[in-house]
């Protein structure tokens, strides 16, 4: 049993994780601001809770102090707010990682493990999937800001011997995803369905990207702790890649119902193509059991107020 950190832990990605690191039987502190008044998104027991904010360095020193891996797993903007106020980003997220960081090495910590993003980092190169080994050449403030958390990681190990690992998760969807961060197509179209409201595609639907179930991507993540890893960064995805298009009959077929869908213009940082190759991932730690899309969306729908399946 090992004592984990999860910063973050009352998102999306962060509940599902400490909800994987609890079954592992890890001993877990769920560091969030727990600010809406109802019970954590988490459905774990005996978990710590730390109620803190990412942005105070007390809070974030005080939660890191007796850690012996720390999850980063929060951020303070999402793709469409950082791009409004590609500022904001650098001032938030990544002044306040690099906070992290230190208050990680004058801990102690043995590892932190940082989500980073592989559904924008790669940018538009064309090809069929993107490898760790090829450039990082993204477009969007989000994704500039994950790549340079990921270059101060590096320092950090360089400089002061922090260990760490970066992954690049694609697209991932689940329960628990809410469709008003706007980050998300599959929670968006699903929410929208429920509520009667149209779809909005942008563009002609042709848009591909690699949908990955947050079940497998926590139980992806839950394999390497405590583990040695060969590399520094790795993606997280399935592998597969679905357009919009291909996407709107899989939400239909899973709803029964049809929606009414309005085009819009493509998004001048909008990519066409993101397809992440996890073979690096596969290798080492030998992951292949990912959920059919169907089934995972039908999951999702089924967790929606006024969903059925």
């Amino acid at each position: 049993m090992a004592s984990c950190l999860v910063i973050g832990a009352n998102g999306f990605i962060g509940s599902h994780l400490v909800d994987e690191l609890v079954a592992l039987g890890h001993e877990v502190t769920a560091f969030d601001r727990f600010s809406g008044g109802g019970p954590p998104m988490y459905s774990a027991v005996g978990v710590r809770q730390f109620a803190g904010d990412f942005l105070n360095q007390a809070d974030v020193a005080a939660a890191v102090s007796g850690q012996r891996f720390v999850f980063h797993f929060v951020s303070t903007t999402t793709p469409a707010t950082a791009e409004d106020a590609p500022t904001l980003d650098v001032r938030t997220n990544i002044a306040s990682s690099i906070e992290l960081f230190q208050h990680c090495v004058d801990a102690g910590v043995e590892k932190l493990y940082f989500a980073s993003t592989g559904g924008a980092i790669y940018g538009d190169q064309g090809g069929e999937s993107f490898a760790e080994t090829a450039l990082a050449l993204p477009v969007s403030p989000y994704a500039i800001g994950k790549l340079a958390i990921e270059g101060y990681l590096r320092y950090f190990g360089t400089k002061f011997g922090l260990d760490s690992v970066s992954f690049r998760i694609s697209n991932p969807y689940g329960p628990r995803q809410r469709a008003n961060k706007k980050q998300g197509v599959i929670p968006i179209f699903l929410s929208r369905i429920a509520a009667g409201e149209p779809l909005v595609v942008f563009g002609d639907g042709s848009m591909v990207r690699d949908y990955l179930y947050v079940g497998d991507a926590v139980r992806m993540i839950g394999q390497t702790v405590g583990r040695s890893t060969r590399e520094s960064v790795y993606n997280i995805g399935s592998g597969e890649g679905t357009s919009v298009r291909a996407l709107l009959d899989v939400v239909t077929r899973v709803t029964g119902i049809t929606p009414l869908v309005e085009e819009r213009a493509v998004p001048s940082t909008f990519l066409q193509h993101v397809v992440l190759d996890a073979g690096r991932f596969r290798t080492e730690f030998g992951y292949d059991e990912f959920t059919d899309l169907e089934d995972g969306i039908a999951r999702t729908w089924e967790t929606l107020a006024g969903g059925r399946r």
